[in-house]
């Protein structure tokens, strides 16, 4: 949502695609199973983040749909 959780949710990605790759070259199981968690934890938090980016619009959008029927109600009522 914000630019610092999306530079954070990068390197998360890039960290964890280090640490596989290093795992992978060590033969070092854990280290890459590691580095495969950080990476599938990263795009978990970057789909999150575009899910609650695209509510935020949603809920903004009705909000704006809401105060236009209810301006439209009260010109009809108070004749403006």
């Amino acid at each position: 949502m914000s630019v610092e959780n999306d530079v954070a949710n990068k390197a998360e990605e890039v960290v964890g695609q280090a640490k596989e790759a290093a795992g992978a070259a060590l033969g070092d199981e854990n280290l890459q199973a590691e580095g495969q968690a950080d990476q599938a934890s990263s795009k978990l938090k970057q789909g999150l983040d575009d899910v609650a980016e695209k509510v935020k619009h949603t809920v903004e959008d009705a909000a704006d749909k809401v105060k236009e029927v209810v301006e439209s109600v009260k010109e009809k009522i108070t004749g403006d």
